[in-house]
């Protein structure tokens, strides 16, 4: 049980911390995230959302009080790593983020379902 804890508060603390780093990046860095959008195909209009949607869902998963927000943070991060993946995928980029971050979420949220923090 202690292994499977450590594993759930290890990658819950970095999906955190990637998160919401990510999410004020995306505040500090508009300009440039305008070209990464409009490359990948998707509308500028959705970084500041995104960004908001960062921010708040890495913090709901971390606080961790209400089973529904945490579980919508959860399927909005699938969601976002999901799209993430393919974006870079369709223009012949690699990049691994969207793969570790897949990885990150999946280990914090299963582990999480034994641990119940």
């Amino acid at each position: 049980m202690l292994k499977t804890k450590t594993i759930y508060w290890v990658s819950t603390l970095i999906l955190f911390g990637m998160m919401f780093a990510t999410g004020i990046l995306y505040f500090v860095f508009y300009d440039k995230l305008v070209d990464y959008f409009t490359s990948y195909g998707y509308p500028t209009y959705l970084i500041y959302p995104l960004a908001i949607a960062k921010i708040t869902g890495s913090i709901i998963i971390l606080i961790n009080k209400n089973k529904l927000l945490k579980e919508l943070a959860y399927m909005g991060f699938f969601y976002n790593f999901i799209l993430a993946f393919f974006a870079h995928l369709m223009i012949n980029e690699f990049d691994p983020f969207p793969t570790i971050s897949m990885t990150l979420l999946l280990l914090s949220y299963f582990t999480g379902k034994k641990v119940r923090p």
